[in-house]
C-alpha cells in the first residue's frame, strides 16, 4: 500500500500558521508575543522555561527567514517522510530541533529562533539513509553524497555571517545523524520464493532512539545548569 504523505505539509501549515501568528500579534498589541514567549534565551532556559529548547523551531524573524526554510522542507521532508513512516519522521524534525537548540543554548549566549535546527537534521538523515542504502542505490550513491556534502558546508560556511546561529546548526546536523544512523530505515538483500534479489527493509526501534535521544538531551541540560 502506497503511504500518504503528509505530516510535511501539516509542519509548513503550522510554521507558516505562527509566522502569521507573529505578524497578528505585532500588529495588534504592538510586540511579537509568540518570539517573546517561545525563542530560545539563555537566562530564560536557565530559570526552568526548557519548552524554548523546542519552540523555536516555530518561529521564524521574517518572511524570508520561514520562506528558505520552509521549502527546504517542502524539498527534503516528504522523500523522508515516505522513507521513515509518520511518528518516525516527527521523531527525527524533533530531535533536530531539540538538538539544535541544545548546543546553542550551550555555547551560543545569543537568542536565536528558525526551523534551520530541524532542517539540518533533516539533511544529515538524508545523508545517512543514502549511506547506509548505497550497496542498493549503485553508483548513484557517491554524486549524491557529494551534493549532501556539498549543501552542508556550503550553509554552515554561509552560517559564519553575523545574526546566524551556526551553533544550532550543527546541533541540528548531529541530532538528525544520531536519529538516522540507529532509528532509519536501511534495506538488505534477500531472496524471494524464486529465488531472485530483492530489498528486505531491516528492524529499527525508533522510539527507543527517540527515547534515547532525549534521555542524552536531558543529561546534557542537567550538566549545563548544574556546573554553568
Amino acid at each position: 500500500m502506497k503511504r500518504k504523505i503528509y505530516i510535511s505539509y501539516i509542519i509548513i501549515g503550522i510554521t507558516v500558521a505562527f509566522f502569521l501568528l507573529q505578524n497578528l500579534s505585532k500588529t495588534l498589541l504592538g510586540n511579537d508575543l509568540p518570539l517573546y514567549l517561545g525563542a530560545k534565551v539563555n537566562q530564560l532556559i536557565i530559570q526552568g522555561q526548557l519548552w524554548r529548547l523546542i519552540t523555536p523551531i516555530l518561529l521564524h524573524g521574517s518572511i524570508l527567514h520561514m520562506g528558505f526554510n520552509m521549502y527546504a522542507l517542502y524539498m527534503i521532508g516528504p522523500s523522508l517522510e515516505k522513507k521513515y513512516g509518520v511518528w518516525p519522521f516527527i521523531g527525527l524534525y524533533l530531535v533536530g530541533g531539540l538538538w539544535g537548540n541544545i548546543l546553542s543554548f550551550m555555547l551560543s549566549p545569543n537568542p536565536s529562533l528558525g526551523a534551520s535546527t530541524a532542517i539540518f537534521g533533516l539533511i544529515a538523515a538524508q545523508g545517512v539513509y543514502v549511506y547506509k542504502n548505497r550497496h542498493l542505490l549503485g553508483p548513484s550513491a557517491r554524486p549524491m553524497l557529494t551534493n549532501i556534502a556539498m549543501v552542508i558546508i556550503v550553509n554552515l560556511m554561509l552560517g559564519l555571517s553575523p545574526g546566524i546561529d551556526n551553533w544550532g546548526h550543527l546541533g541540528g546536523l548531529l541530532g538528525g545523524l544520531y536519529f538516522a544512523w540507529f532509528a532509519g530505515p536501511s534495506f538488505g538483500i534477500g531472496e524471494d520464493l524464486f529465488g531472485q534479489n530483492v530489498a528486505v527493509k531491516q528492524k529499527s526501534q525508533p522510539v527507543l532512539i527517540l527515547i534515547s535521544a532525549v534521555l542524552i538531551a536531558a543529561i546534557v541540560i542537567t550538566l549545563r545548569l548544574t556546573f554553568g
